[in-house]
């Protein structure tokens, strides 16, 4: 069993859901864990706030379908190097000392049906990372050996750990789109944590017309991001009447709904020209409703599709990072300590984030 030259603590600190259903956390000491067969132990410095921990700590999401436990450690978006490798782990293709990357998925089973179809993102044995599963807002955590993600020496750790599941899932969401380029793709959403990214993937990987609606207040973030259009909400103009105006009163090839927000539903279907693509990506929370106007002659009379993208998998993680370590794409963050995470979410649960936060787990 390989271990790094560094003092394995036996106690390290996490921060944990104290009261699953209200947004409140606290920083308590825990006890470090002993890989076990096919693990790995990561000592963990940076992790990404992603509003689906937001969803799993309060209990919001109409699917989940078991309550979240009292003291669940949180967390999806951990960067970290490996400390110490258990036993089976020899032709492992990483190694004490490694810098990787802890996932939305932890683990994928590899052996039912999506994973031998290449779609590991929807296993369905699948460990999610924070939920019933230790999470990344931690200093140490386990991971299988065979699904952590190698980190590009050249990316920095504090903008890689958004990547692992706002980067993965918007690149898998484009991927998905059926855009080609110079086609125009709607990202609405596109001043927040993925939707930031989404601009970029976008407009610089993909050479997509973007067009990027959001709160007036984001509007230099979307642009910076490499948006052509920005559409602030609440103006006297519908956005789809804004849209339609933007692209010679056809609509958009593709719009990506990337925010919780079902009154982001209720018009995604009617930006879209004929032959266009709607990616459901944002989860709304509590009751959701139906998609706007996504009914059956609507559908047929403009030829629409309606494709759901749960995350990424490993070769889109991979790919999603490569791309920024070629300096294509930035994430917007800020750092914060570890007890700032409840504060992180009041902001985040009053829409008032913009980019991306970042813990700094040192302590």
């Amino acid at each position: 069993m390989a271990t790094a030259d560094v003092q394995i603590p036996k106690t390290h600190k996490a921060v944990v859901y104290d009261n699953p259903g209200e947004i409140s956390t606290t920083v308590k000491d825990v006890e470090t864990p002993e890989p076990g067969p096919g693990e790995v132990l990561v000592n963990l410095t940076h992790s990404g706030v992603c509003h689906s921990d937001l969803g799993v700590m309060t209990c919001t999401w109409a699917g989940l379908p078991y309550p979240t436990p009292k003291d669940q450690v949180g967390g999806h978006e951990g960067i970290g190097k490996i400390v110490k490798m258990g036993p089976g782990t020899e032709k492992a293709n990483v190694k004490v000392g490694d810098r990787v990357g802890i996932k939305w998925l932890a683990n994928a089973c590899g052996g039912c049906p999506p994973c031998l179809q290449g779609h590991d993102g929807v296993c369905f044995n699948q460990s999610i990372s924070g939920y019933y599963y230790p999470g990344t807002f931690q200093q140490y955590v386990i991971g299988p050996a065979h699904y952590v993600t190698p980190i590009p020496d050249n990316l920095d750790s504090a903008a890689a750990a958004p990547l692992l599941c706002a980067g993965v899932t918007v690149y898998s969401a484009l991927r998905k789109s059926n855009t080609q380029s110079g086609h125009w793709v709607v990202i609405l959403g596109a001043g927040g944590g993925l939707g930031h990214l989404a601009c970029q993937f976008a407009s610089a990987g993909m050479g997509l017309r973007v067009i990027g609606v959001d709160s007036p207040g984001k509007e230099k973030l979307v642009l910076d991001s490499g948006a052509e259009h920005f559409i602030g909400l609440g103006g006297e103009k519908s956005t789809t009447e804004q849209v339609k105006a933007l692209t010679d009163g056809l609509g958009a090839h593709a719009v990506l709904v990337l925010t919780a927000a079902n009154a982001a539903y209720a018009e995604a279907c009617d930006m879209l020209r004929f032959g266009g693509r709607l990616v459901v990506v944002g989860i709304p929370e509590g009751k959701p409703v139906p998609i706007g106007s996504a009914l059956p002659q609507f559908m047929i009379a403009k030829e629409l599709t309606i494709i759901g993208v749960a995350v990424g998998d490993r070769q889109d993680a991979i790919e999603a990072l490569d791309f920024a370590a070629r300096g294509l794409v930035k994430v917007h963050y800020r750092m914060e300590k570890m007890d700032k995470l409840t504060d992180i979410f009041k902001e985040m649960n009053d829409a008032k984030l913009m980019g991306r936060v970042v813990l700094d787990l040192s302590g």
